[in-house]
């Protein structure tokens, strides 16, 4: 029995039931590839809690602690685009299964990284886990987003990705719990264990406590890979051009001028997103003077209105279009973080709180709307969109080299103000899309 197709093509007939946010006859798809999001946004956060981690069981700095984030986006801009060309030859559920397996397999090998005692293995295992992630969110951004009706790709994308937030707590949770064993040594104690010949077993201890969890996360990423290779998947309406005389290019793809504004848009965004969590517990610390624990709740709280942001947003998406939506939101970003730059005190801190919920829209939006029009190019344009996750590896550096510089952590939150400008004018005058595709076989929008 043939695979049902979705999407705008030939033959298709439209729902009568405009606009409806979940596709009919595809929940069993739709609710798994919309786990996903909350899968992989728990080994997102759990670096944060690697770093903090391994500074103390291999006594390394914070550069070298930092190359853990090096490994994860090397991973993303590696792999996006041999994800992207792999699912065009074979289609999405392909990419869902391997890249649930590399994320496997890079958690089991937290196993034999801690029981060798090498950072550099488990840098290697993080590279593996961040290769396969790239696969997941290559294929399940445009999946959503062509899974159903067209005008309701932008808030079916917000709704999945509601739920990644959810995902990032629960990393942090679960580092917090079972990863952070309470025990943190002075120098006074430090010495007296190096007497003792004992401060080695205590650092080996410190180090084996990521494999518990990490084992099961890699048990659970098999476990969803065998349902989706059970379960029968639609066919979207860009898988199904080998059957039409257009199958596109790259010509084809960098001709599309909303694309690629969207890939430079993508860039700004992550790069604003990592860059303002990443020194939010500095800036709580140096403004609110408040310690690191506290400074850590802050955080917590932040990602929680990040998660509230994405579901209010798909919401609101029925009423105004998302690019406005975007622009205004990006608006609000531009005044918040300007004040977190210009007055550094409790109002920045809440300030800075903030804009977790209007970032929150940005990521899927941009995904979606870069995606409009591309037809048999989809699967490649959404692999460059995850590329673009490499301005967190960017734009966050520079952020800290301006602290550094000016002696001002406040100052180096100008990079978002930037980021955000540039979001707001992607919102309002480049998202707009010429459909070239329209002459080959789908029907204008």
């Amino acid at each position: 029995m043939a695979n049902h197709q979705v999407g705008s093509a030939p033959g298709v007939t439209v729902s009568p039931a405009r606009h409806s946010l979940f596709p009919a006859g595809q929940i069993v798809p739709f609710i798994l590839v919309t786990a996903l999001f909350f899968l992989w946004g728990i080994p997102n956060n759990l670096n944060d809690v690697l770093i903090r981690h391994f500074m103390k069981s291999f006594e390394i700095s914070r550069f070298q602690a930092g190359l853990i984030q090096s490994a994860f986006y090397m991973g993303y801009f590696l792999l996006a685009i041999p994800a992207g060309l792999m699912m065009k030859r074979a289609g999405y559920k392909a990419g869902f299964v391997v890249g649930l397996l590399l994320f496997a397999a890079g958690s089991f090998l937290f196993w034999p990284a801690a029981l060798s005692g090498s950072y550099a293995f488990f840098l290697f295992a993080l590279f593996v886990i961040a290769s396969g992630l790239s696969f997941l969110e290559t294929a399940s951004n445009p999946f959503i987003a062509q899974l159903g009706d067209p005008d309701s790709s932008e808030r079916r994308l917000n709704f999945s990705q509601a739920f990644n937030p959810l995902g990032s707590i629960t990393g942090a949770l679960i580092g917090t719990v079972f990863i952070f064993s309470g025990v943190e040594l002075n120098s006074q104690e430090i010495a007296a264990r190096q007497a003792a010949h004992t401060y080695e077993a205590y650092l080996r201890f410190e180090t084996l406590r990521v494999i518990r969890p990490y084992l099961v996360i890699g048990i659970v990423a098999v476990v969803w890979a065998l349902l989706i290779i059970r379960t029968k998947f639609p066919v979207i309406a860009s898988e199904s051009e080998a059957g039409h005389s257009e199958h596109g290019s790259f010509r084809q793809l960098l001709s599309q001028r909303h694309f690629l504004l969207a890939v430079i848009a993508q860039f700004f965004y992550v790069g604003a997103q990592v860059g303002t969590w990443s020194y939010f517990i500095t800036y709580v610390q140096e403004y609110g003077h408040r310690p690191e624990k506290i400074a850590g709740y802050f955080l917590t709280g932040t990602l929680a209105a990040f998660g509230v942001g994405r579901f209010v947003s798909a919401y609101l998406m029925r009423f105004v279009s998302p690019s406005r939506l975007m622009g205004a939101y990006a608006t609000a970003n531009i005044v918040l973080v300007s004040v977190a730059v210009l007055h550094p005190s409790w109002v920045g801190i809440w300030c800075i709180f903030l804009t977790s919920f209007f970032m929150s829209l940005m990521f899927p939006t941009i995904f979606a709307l870069g995606l409009k029009g591309l037809g048999p190019n989809t699967k490649i344009g959404g692999s460059f969109l995850v590329m673009a996750i490499i301005g967190g590896a960017v734009l966050t550096p520079l952020m800290g080299l301006i602290s550094e510089k000016f002696h001002s952590l406040a100052l180096g939150y100008s990079i978002p103000v930037i980021a955000y400008i540039y979001i707001c004018a992607y919102s309002f005058l480049g998202s707009r899309r010429v459909d070239i595709f329209a002459t080959v076989g789908e029907p204008g929008r």
